[in-house]
């Protein structure tokens, strides 16, 4: 015999209650008595799509970081005379339109004229020192001082403070302060920045000297500068010259000097003479040590 579920059973007792007690109640009859039973309803079914994840943002890397920078030629017509200049912009200045740059500039010797660091390699140096990540991208000036043996000569350094920097600083996109502008030279160039970057330390931070035309006359004004320039308010100092330079003397006698008033700097005596020889095998050294002080400020 077939058992009845307990549902079953329920719904067959009270159907026999109910027919007993219609029968008992009142006479037969032939309606039919149907009770319905409703099931609950299905559970509902939730089905969970994930949301599609958006693309990772990705930078497109500037074709320009990989591509040298460039030179251009100006001239500031307002001076006696004209101060004409060449500028290296480092990789992408075009396009990175919201940065700015430190600021080296660099006096050629006598007898030369604005391209001679430009000949020496400067500017590829600059180049590979930025793409390798060796160096913070930075501005070169190279001014022109052709005039050495005119009259106009003698106004050059007036001509660099008073006209050619505050052009820079107005028409390029530098860092105009003290502490990334840096003043170099060599041999004539040298002399210059000896001249002016010890009377205008309010605007170099460091100044470089590569085989100084620095002249034994001038030797006691110079030292009187030095000694009345703060000892935190000194600009950092290289010094180099070759075992064969002409110069070599007067070099020294300098060298001495500093020692003596216990200014603190580098002196790197090498092997070489007065040349471009010499000069083009320590362009990358030169620009390494004027960046260094860049670099350290953009870490901290």
């Amino acid at each position: 015999m077939r058992r009845m579920s307990t549902r079953q059973a329920i719904i067959h007792t009270t159907l026999l209650s109910l027919l007993f007690g219609l029968s008992a109640c009142s006479a037969p009859t032939d309606i039919p008595f149907t009770v319905t039973v409703t099931a609950p309803p299905p559970a509902a079914t939730v089905t969970f799509t994930p949301s599609p994840t958006p693309p990772t943002a990705t930078s497109t890397p500037l074709t320009c970081l990989t591509q040298p920078g460039v030179v251009e030629e100006g001239e500031i017509s307002t001076t006696n005379p004209p101060q004409q200049y060449l500028i290296y912009l480092p990789p992408c200045y075009a396009e990175l339109t919201d940065q700015r740059y430190p600021v080296l500039y660099l006096l050629h010797g006598q007898t030369f004229t604005q391209d001679q660091w430009v000949r020496l390699g400067a500017p590829q140096t600059a180049d590979r020192m930025i793409h390798s990540g060796r160096s913070v991208p930075f501005i070169v000036v190279f001014p022109d001082d052709r005039y050495w043996n005119l009259q106009g000569g003698a106004g050059f350094g007036d001509r660099l403070i008073n006209a050619l920097i505050p052009y820079v600083d107005e028409n390029y996109r530098t860092i105009a302060d003290r502490d990334h502008r840096s003043l170099g030279g060599l041999s004539r160039g040298g002399g210059w920045t000896v001249k002016l970057g010890f009377e205008r330390i309010d605007l170099f931070g460091s100044l470089g000297l590569h085989s100084p035309a620095v002249f034994k006359d001038n030797a006691p004004v110079v030292e009187r500068i030095i000694r009345n320039i703060p000892e935190e308010s000194h600009p950092r100092l290289w010094l180099d010259v070759g075992d064969n330079d002409r110069e070599l003397a007067s070099i020294l006698v300098f060298e001495e000097m500093l020692t003596r008033n216990y200014y603190l700097h580098e002196y790197h005596f090498y092997s070489g003479d007065h040349s471009e020889i010499y000069w083009a095998a320590h362009v990358e050294e030169y620009l390494l040590w004027y960046v260094e002080a860049w670099n350290e400020a953009e870490v901290e």
